[in-house]
């Protein structure tokens, strides 16, 4: 199993877990201004940068403000984004530090067998021998693969997000089956 988001903060509560549907994704999170125009520069959070050059307007801000995207330059891990009515550097320096969201429908589609951070995070973890384990409570990124972070009472349990760890997701029925990987994870 792979997991692969749009994001890599964890954009809330999964809809299991939180009796709510997710409605927006976190893609980017606004550094500062860039010159004295109005654009601005984005850490980008996102594993399709591409999808910048998609969009044609973003919600910034805890209050999902909609700004129209005049012009999208990625650059490295950044985007220089020039956003409708952020006319100065100062309107710019405004926004330093707020999130940009799209609404979840404008997500990239994703092959069958990868899911959003959103979805992993409230699904319930049980062993392949049928052992439940408690419930996925965040998903860490780590170099070379996710880490699912699984709530067991006072405890955690870290289960890497591979084939061999991971052997089935199942977003209907909120659930995940796992094999404990000896040396990988600390049997329960």
């Amino acid at each position: 199993m792979t997991n692969v988001g749009d994001t890599s903060s964890n954009p809330g509560p999964s809809p299991a877990a939180a009796g709510r549907e997710i409605r927006f994704l976190v893609i980017a999170r606004i550094l500062g201004p860039v010159g004295i125009n109005g654009e601005v520069r984005a850490q980008m959070l996102t594993d399709f940068p591409e999808h910048f050059s998609q969009l044609t307007t973003v919600n910034v801000g805890e209050n999902l403000r909609p700004y129209r995207i005049e012009s999208a330059k990625p650059e490295g891990t950044t985007v220089v984004l020039k956003l409708a009515g952020v006319e100065d550097a100062e309107t710019g320096k405004a926004l330093r530090n707020h999130e940009i969201h799209i609404p979840i429908d404008q997500a990239m589609r994703l092959p069958a067998d990868q899911y959003y951070w959103y979805q992993i995070v409230g699904l319930k973890v049980c062993t392949d021998d049928g052992r439940e384990l408690g419930e996925v409570t965040d998903v860490l990124r780590t170099g070379s693969n996710d880490v699912y972070v699984v709530g067991r009472g006072s405890k955690e349990l870290l289960i890497p997000a591979i084939e061999d760890a991971v052997l089935s997701i199942d977003l209907q029925r909120g659930s995940m089956i796992v094999h404990l990987i000896p040396g990988l994870v600390d049997e329960p």
